[in-house]
């Protein structure tokens, strides 16, 4: 009588299928390894660094281009200006898109129609309509004549430290409405009607429904939409490049584009990686409030 071999329960077993996933996972493994990983891991070692990538090569630091960071208070400027642009896209981003989300989820006439109207900024190309905006707002531009046309004083709308910064934030808000409408729309269609039907039932009106049902329903939703907008506006670099470059007096410089101006118009990589690194932060804070909540939502 032959006796069968048990295998240790904590022993790994590696069958057929296991080895397939694995052989079909590997060129995606590898491609992810070798165009994220690895710069990832390279910008930070570069962080500790300084000089250039020319013969004279990098040499280590240490903690010095952070301590940089800490002192230059061009640096703290351009991070209050991210962080303002940020919080000053993300509301309108999520508030405007919402309300046509709930209006476009109803019974209406050429409803097909508008959502597609409404999306068509996601698409289009954020340099094409950075240029479209600068030329809307310059000091002669459609949007002052416009305003004097109604007794208005023309405004210097980009070469205002006031006004340059709420144009940039317009743009963006208007490049995301589409997408954060199209969220918000997957978002209504999980909520079951027959919570409206008993609410109408019990004597809600619209604005009681649209509180203590659709807000609730959507929260998961929400905070998704919040993330991937924040995210969005961090890395924001097209519209301050092709509209304000940064100006004027470094009002509208965002921390992407003030990483672009230290590595390749003035070329000290070590510090811009320094500014890179605290980007990537901000960011992965972000991804991780993200996956906690979407781990508590299920």
């Amino acid at each position: 009588m032959k006796i069968k071999s048990r295998r240790s329960p904590q022993q790994p077993v590696l069958d057929n299928d296991a080895i397939a996933a694995w052989i079909f996972l590997a060129p995606a493994l590898i491609l992810l390894g070798i165009f994220l990983l690895w710069p990832i891991v390279y910008l930070f070692y570069l962080s500790f660094t300084a000089g250039s990538f020319t013969s004279e090569g990098v040499h280590w630091v240490g903690l010095r281009n952070y301590l940089r960071l800490a002192l230059n208070p061009d640096f703290w400027q351009v991070l209050g200006n991210t962080i303002y642009f940020t919080l000053a896209t993300v509301i309108p981003s999520l508030v405007i898109p919402l309300g046509l989300a709930v209006l476009l989820n109803r019974s209406l006439a050429l409803r097909g129609v508008l959502r597609t109207a409404y999306f068509i900024p996601s698409i289009t190309s954020l340099v094409a309509v950075g240029l479209g905006f600068r030329w809307l707002f310059q000091t002669d531009g459609p949007v002052n004549a416009f305003l004097s046309a109604l007794g208005f004083n023309p405004i210097p709308w980009l070469s205002s430290t006031i006004w340059a910064m709420p144009v940039l934030i317009l743009l963006s808000s208007w490049k995301q409405l589409g997408f954060n409408m199209v969220v918000f729309l997957a978002g209504l269609q999980t909520i079951p009607i027959s919570r409206y039907e008993a609410a109408e039932l019990d004597g809600a009106n619209s604005w009681q429904q649209f509180w203590h049902i659709t807000l609730p329903g959507l929260q998961p939703t929400i905070i998704f939409a919040t993330i991937t907008t924040a995210i969005f506006t961090l890395r924001s670099f097209e519209q301050v490049y092709v509209i304000t470059g940064g100006g004027p007096l470094n009002s509208t410089n965002l921390l992407v584009y003030y990483i672009y101006q230290e590595a390749f118009a003035l070329f000290d990589f070590g510090y811009a990686a320094a500014a890179a690194t605290v980007l990537l932060g901000f960011t992965l804070v972000l991804v991780y409030f993200q996956l906690r909540t979407e781990r508590e939502e299920t």
